[in-house]
């Protein structure tokens, strides 16, 4: 589904991504995991369209994306969330949910003076849409509460649920468990694993967190100073000898990685 030919990322000297080429299949819960500072997140921002690559393509089902505004993209059904949420803290959850789908009639002062029959049913159907992907997600006790509110992990079950408002293809997970308990992970995991399994969506996370990759992710791709290191299943990448000395350095190749 995504294909990704050497691409490079610089800011002035610095060389964030150094010609990385991954390939993303569709179907697939593929885990991207490096130290910190290995171009991870600067990868995903280029496939996202926030960034233009310094060179190299981005290939969304064979089509040339790179470059592409991510407005652009999300129409095309490429999404990603952030690390750190980006909710809108003084709209409920299900008003939250409800912003995601675009072009709604309601926008144009045309369609309000003239079709609001038309608006009132759009916005029923959108109303519906958004109270299915709450019980989807478990989180009907916090429907009418201010997003604002919420805890870390209910936020990130929340931009779980925006990418469900439209028809996604593929979703671009930014660190989903930083700063969530367990209890919360493992029901982000659950959905995760529900919308790969029930609904078909590629994902592409990541993840410091080794067990919840283990859980999730296969392949795992590893990537070291802006270059993918090694793939392959997360126990592969657990006792390659590289990926090893990417996280903890020389003459600890006897350990293990761990989150």
């Amino acid at each position: 589904m995504i294909r990704v030919e050497d691409i490079h990322m610089h800011f002035g000297g610095i060389r964030a991504v150094d010609g990385a080429s991954i390939e993303i299949a569709k179907g697939s819960i593929t885990g991207l995991i490096g130290p910190n500072g290995a171009g991870k997140t600067t990868l995903f921002n280029v496939i996202a369209g926030h960034y233009t690559p310094t060179s190299g393509r981005v290939f969304l089902d064979g089509e040339d994306i790179t470059g592409l505004p991510p407005h652009a993209l999300f129409h095309k059904g490429l999404l990603r969330t952030f690390q750190i949420a980006h909710e809108f803290s003084t709209l409920t959850v299900r008003d939250n949910l409800m912003m995601v789908p675009g072009s709604q009639k309601g926008e144009k002062l045309w369609d309000v003076l003239l079709r609001p029959g038309e608006i009132r049913r759009q916005e029923a159907e959108i109303r519906a849409k958004a109270d299915e992907v709450i019980e989807f997600l478990q989180i009907s006790q916090v429907a009418d509460e201010l997003a604002g509110n919420l805890s870390g992990g209910q936020k990130k079950l929340l931009e779980l649920g925006r990418t469900m408002m439209v028809d996604a293809k593929i979703v671009f997970l930014d660190e989903v468990g930083a700063g969530v308990n367990r209890t919360l992970l493992n029901t982000i995991g659950d959905a995760i694993l529900r919308l790969n399994r029930e609904r078909g969506y590629t994902f592409c996370m990541i993840e410091h967190d080794m067990d919840f990759i283990g859980r999730l992710c296969d392949p795992v791709i590893v990537m070291a100073e802006g270059k993918v290191l090694a793939q392959g299943t997360v126990d592969e990448m657990k006792s390659d000898e590289r990926v090893i000395e990417a996280y903890l350095g020389t003459g600890l190749k006897n350990k293990k990685v761990e989150a």
